[in-house]
Protein backbone atom coordinates (compact mmCIF):
# COMPACT_ATOMS: atom_id res chain seq x y z
CA UNK A 1 0.00 0.00 0.00
CA UNK A 2 2.80 2.47 1.15
CA UNK A 3 4.82 1.31 -2.52
CA UNK A 4 1.70 2.44 -4.50
CA UNK A 5 1.04 5.84 -2.37
CA UNK A 6 4.88 6.67 -3.37
CA UNK A 7 4.56 5.41 -6.77
CA UNK A 8 1.61 7.77 -7.21
CA UNK A 9 3.11 10.48 -5.65
CA UNK A 10 6.29 10.83 -7.75
CA UNK A 11 4.24 10.62 -10.99
CA UNK A 12 2.27 13.43 -9.43
CA UNK A 13 5.30 15.54 -8.58
CA UNK A 14 6.84 14.67 -11.91
CA UNK A 15 3.81 16.04 -14.06
CA UNK A 16 4.09 19.74 -11.29
CA UNK A 17 7.36 20.01 -12.47
CA UNK A 18 7.18 19.47 -16.00
CA UNK A 19 4.12 21.57 -16.09
CA UNK A 20 6.39 24.45 -14.47
CA UNK A 21 9.16 23.93 -16.97
CA UNK A 22 6.57 24.50 -19.55
CA UNK A 23 5.02 28.07 -18.23
CA UNK A 24 8.57 28.75 -17.75
CA UNK A 25 9.59 29.01 -21.44
CA UNK A 26 6.11 30.32 -22.60
CA UNK A 27 7.07 33.03 -20.50
CA UNK A 28 10.15 33.29 -21.94
CA UNK A 29 9.37 33.36 -25.38
CA UNK A 30 6.45 35.95 -25.31
CA UNK A 31 9.31 38.29 -23.21
CA UNK A 32 12.14 38.16 -25.95
CA UNK A 33 9.25 39.38 -28.41
CA UNK A 34 9.83 43.37 -26.89
CA UNK A 35 11.48 44.59 -24.47
CA UNK A 36 10.04 46.27 -21.11
CA UNK A 37 10.49 49.92 -21.58
CA UNK A 38 11.74 51.70 -18.29
CA UNK A 39 9.49 54.13 -16.82
CA UNK A 40 9.26 57.84 -17.81
CA UNK A 41 7.54 60.41 -15.81
CA UNK A 42 7.04 62.34 -18.96
CA UNK A 43 3.68 62.13 -21.17
CA UNK A 44 4.88 60.56 -24.66
CA UNK A 45 6.56 62.31 -26.94
CA UNK A 46 8.56 64.08 -23.91
CA UNK A 47 10.41 61.01 -23.18
CA UNK A 48 12.79 60.66 -26.73
CA UNK A 49 16.64 60.74 -27.16
CA UNK A 50 18.57 63.52 -25.73
CA UNK A 51 19.14 66.46 -28.94
CA UNK A 52 20.16 70.25 -28.37
CA UNK A 53 21.75 69.30 -25.20
CA UNK A 54 18.53 68.71 -23.74
CA UNK A 55 18.48 65.49 -22.11
CA UNK A 56 16.03 62.61 -22.23
CA UNK A 57 13.47 64.84 -24.05
CA UNK A 58 12.55 65.17 -27.85
CA UNK A 59 13.94 68.74 -29.03
CA UNK A 60 10.84 69.96 -30.43
CA UNK A 61 7.89 68.77 -28.03
CA UNK A 62 10.38 69.99 -25.18
CA UNK A 63 10.02 73.77 -27.05
CA UNK A 64 6.38 74.19 -27.10
CA UNK A 65 6.25 73.61 -23.21
CA UNK A 66 9.24 76.30 -22.49
CA UNK A 67 8.30 78.53 -25.29
CA UNK A 68 6.72 81.91 -23.97
CA UNK A 69 4.04 81.58 -27.13
CA UNK A 70 2.00 84.39 -27.87
CA UNK A 71 2.38 87.87 -29.98
CA UNK A 72 3.76 91.13 -28.03
CA UNK A 73 1.01 93.90 -26.99
CA UNK A 74 1.54 97.28 -26.23
CA UNK A 75 4.10 98.17 -22.86
CA UNK A 76 5.41 94.45 -23.26
CA UNK A 77 9.38 94.61 -22.76
CA UNK A 78 11.03 93.39 -25.82
CA UNK A 79 15.24 92.46 -25.59
CA UNK A 80 16.80 92.43 -29.14
CA UNK A 81 20.57 90.34 -28.55
CA UNK A 82 22.87 91.03 -31.59
CA UNK A 83 25.59 88.30 -32.41
CA UNK A 84 28.35 87.21 -34.95
CA UNK A 85 29.48 90.72 -35.98
CA UNK A 86 33.33 91.60 -35.41
CA UNK A 87 32.08 95.00 -33.77
CA UNK A 88 30.38 94.70 -30.72
CA UNK A 89 26.29 95.49 -30.81
CA UNK A 90 24.74 96.66 -27.29
CA UNK A 91 21.71 94.90 -26.13
CA UNK A 92 18.46 96.67 -27.07
CA UNK A 93 15.56 96.73 -24.13
CA UNK A 94 12.60 99.13 -24.56
CA UNK A 95 8.43 98.45 -24.21
CA UNK A 96 6.53 98.65 -27.27
CA UNK A 97 5.18 102.21 -27.66
CA UNK A 98 1.47 103.07 -28.10
CA UNK A 99 1.61 103.18 -31.75
CA UNK A 100 3.14 99.32 -31.45
CA UNK A 101 6.86 99.93 -32.19
CA UNK A 102 10.60 99.77 -31.09
CA UNK A 103 13.07 102.08 -32.39
CA UNK A 104 16.37 100.21 -33.19
CA UNK A 105 19.77 101.91 -34.00
CA UNK A 106 20.28 102.56 -38.33
CA UNK A 107 16.68 100.86 -39.10
CA UNK A 108 14.85 102.83 -37.10
CA UNK A 109 10.92 102.07 -35.64
CA UNK A 110 10.30 98.86 -36.23
CA UNK A 111 6.23 97.43 -35.93
CA UNK A 112 6.51 94.66 -32.71
CA UNK A 113 2.79 94.54 -31.77
CA UNK A 114 0.89 91.60 -32.88
CA UNK A 115 4.27 89.66 -33.74
CA UNK A 116 5.90 86.31 -32.09
CA UNK A 117 9.42 86.75 -30.95
CA UNK A 118 10.20 84.53 -34.02
CA UNK A 119 8.41 86.73 -36.39
CA UNK A 120 10.15 90.30 -34.44
CA UNK A 121 13.66 88.00 -34.84
CA UNK A 122 13.75 87.25 -38.27
CA UNK A 123 12.17 91.05 -39.63
CA UNK A 124 15.06 92.69 -37.94
CA UNK A 125 17.55 90.67 -38.80
CA UNK A 126 16.27 91.18 -42.70
CA UNK A 127 16.99 94.95 -42.27
CA UNK A 128 19.97 94.87 -40.74
CA UNK A 129 21.39 92.12 -43.23
CA UNK A 130 22.53 92.59 -45.80
CA UNK A 131 22.49 96.44 -45.71
CA UNK A 132 24.33 97.35 -42.48
CA UNK A 133 26.08 93.45 -42.16
CA UNK A 134 27.11 90.94 -43.95
CA UNK A 135 26.55 88.11 -40.73
CA UNK A 136 24.38 89.07 -37.91
CA UNK A 137 22.31 86.69 -35.38
CA UNK A 138 19.00 88.12 -33.59
CA UNK A 139 17.63 87.18 -30.74
CA UNK A 140 14.13 88.41 -29.93
CA UNK A 141 12.74 87.48 -26.20
CA UNK A 142 10.31 89.43 -24.12
CA UNK A 143 9.75 88.89 -20.45
CA UNK A 144 7.07 86.59 -18.93
CA UNK A 145 3.63 88.13 -18.77
CA UNK A 146 1.55 87.33 -16.35
CA UNK A 147 -1.62 89.01 -14.00
CA UNK A 148 -3.09 88.44 -10.81
CA UNK A 149 -6.22 87.49 -8.99
CA UNK A 150 -6.01 88.05 -5.63
CA UNK A 151 -9.06 87.96 -2.83
CA UNK A 152 -12.45 85.73 -2.83
CA UNK A 153 -11.29 83.16 -5.61
CA UNK A 154 -10.57 79.39 -4.67
CA UNK A 155 -6.94 79.47 -6.27
CA UNK A 156 -5.05 83.24 -5.63
CA UNK A 157 -2.11 84.18 -7.38
CA UNK A 158 -0.40 85.05 -10.51
CA UNK A 159 -1.48 83.36 -13.65
CA UNK A 160 0.26 83.17 -17.46
CA UNK A 161 -1.18 85.54 -19.68
CA UNK A 162 -1.44 82.99 -22.75
CA UNK A 163 -3.62 85.47 -24.99
CA UNK A 164 -6.70 87.70 -24.57
CA UNK A 165 -8.65 87.33 -21.75
CA UNK A 166 -11.22 89.36 -19.80
CA UNK A 167 -11.80 89.35 -16.07
CA UNK A 168 -14.57 86.95 -15.96
CA UNK A 169 -12.48 84.35 -17.54
CA UNK A 170 -9.41 85.41 -15.57
CA UNK A 171 -11.09 84.85 -11.95
CA UNK A 172 -12.40 81.31 -13.64
CA UNK A 173 -8.88 80.42 -14.38
CA UNK A 174 -7.80 81.44 -10.72
CA UNK A 175 -10.63 78.64 -9.55
CA UNK A 176 -13.77 81.07 -9.86
CA UNK A 177 -15.39 82.77 -6.88
CA UNK A 178 -15.82 81.84 -3.05
CA UNK A 179 -19.23 81.71 -1.75
CA UNK A 180 -18.08 84.78 -0.18
CA UNK A 181 -17.19 86.84 -3.46
CA UNK A 182 -18.51 90.37 -3.48
CA UNK A 183 -18.93 89.87 -7.17
CA UNK A 184 -20.82 92.87 -8.39
CA UNK A 185 -17.85 94.77 -6.83
CA UNK A 186 -14.66 93.12 -8.39
CA UNK A 187 -11.72 95.43 -8.46
CA UNK A 188 -9.28 95.53 -11.87
CA UNK A 189 -6.22 97.91 -11.58
CA UNK A 190 -4.23 98.46 -14.07
CA UNK A 191 -0.21 98.02 -14.51
CA UNK A 192 -0.40 101.83 -15.23
CA UNK A 193 -2.21 102.42 -12.08
CA UNK A 194 -5.81 103.32 -13.47
CA UNK A 195 -8.58 101.45 -11.14
CA UNK A 196 -12.01 99.87 -12.58
CA UNK A 197 -14.79 98.47 -10.74
CA UNK A 198 -16.93 95.17 -12.75
CA UNK A 199 -20.13 93.79 -11.91
CA UNK A 200 -19.42 90.39 -12.84
CA UNK A 201 -23.07 89.67 -12.88
CA UNK A 202 -23.85 92.11 -15.30
CA UNK A 203 -20.60 91.25 -16.92
CA UNK A 204 -21.84 87.73 -17.49
CA UNK A 205 -24.77 88.42 -19.53
CA UNK A 206 -22.89 91.88 -21.44
CA UNK A 207 -19.17 91.15 -22.74
CA UNK A 208 -19.38 94.71 -23.38
CA UNK A 209 -19.04 94.94 -19.72
CA UNK A 210 -16.32 92.08 -19.50
CA UNK A 211 -13.13 94.40 -19.42
CA UNK A 212 -9.83 92.87 -21.24
CA UNK A 213 -7.06 91.89 -18.66
CA UNK A 214 -3.36 92.18 -19.68
CA UNK A 215 0.11 91.74 -18.20
CA UNK A 216 0.69 93.26 -15.27
CA UNK A 217 -2.73 93.92 -14.05
CA UNK A 218 -3.92 92.93 -11.30
CA UNK A 219 -8.05 91.64 -9.87
CA UNK A 220 -8.88 92.20 -6.33
CA UNK A 221 -12.40 90.12 -5.45
CA UNK A 222 -13.62 91.67 -1.90
CA UNK A 223 -15.54 89.98 0.68
CA UNK A 224 -19.13 90.10 0.34
CA UNK A 225 -20.35 92.90 3.31
CA UNK A 226 -23.30 93.97 5.05
CA UNK A 227 -23.88 95.94 1.91
CA UNK A 228 -23.77 93.18 -0.52
CA UNK A 229 -26.78 90.96 1.34
CA UNK A 230 -28.98 91.27 -1.02
CA UNK A 231 -26.98 90.19 -4.25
Amino acid sequence: MKKKFWQQAVRTSGGIGLLLVIVGLVAGCASTGEESKPFSPLPPGLDGPATNGVTGTNSSAFSVLTQSGGHFTINDQVTVKFTGTVDQIPIHEERIKDDGTITLTLIGAVKAEGKSPGQLQKEIHDLYVPEYYKRLTVTVTGEQRVYSVGGQVKAPGRQVYIGTTTVTKAIQSAGDFTDFAAKRRVELFRADGKKFIIDCKKAAKDPTLDLQVYPGDKIDVPQRGIWDIFE
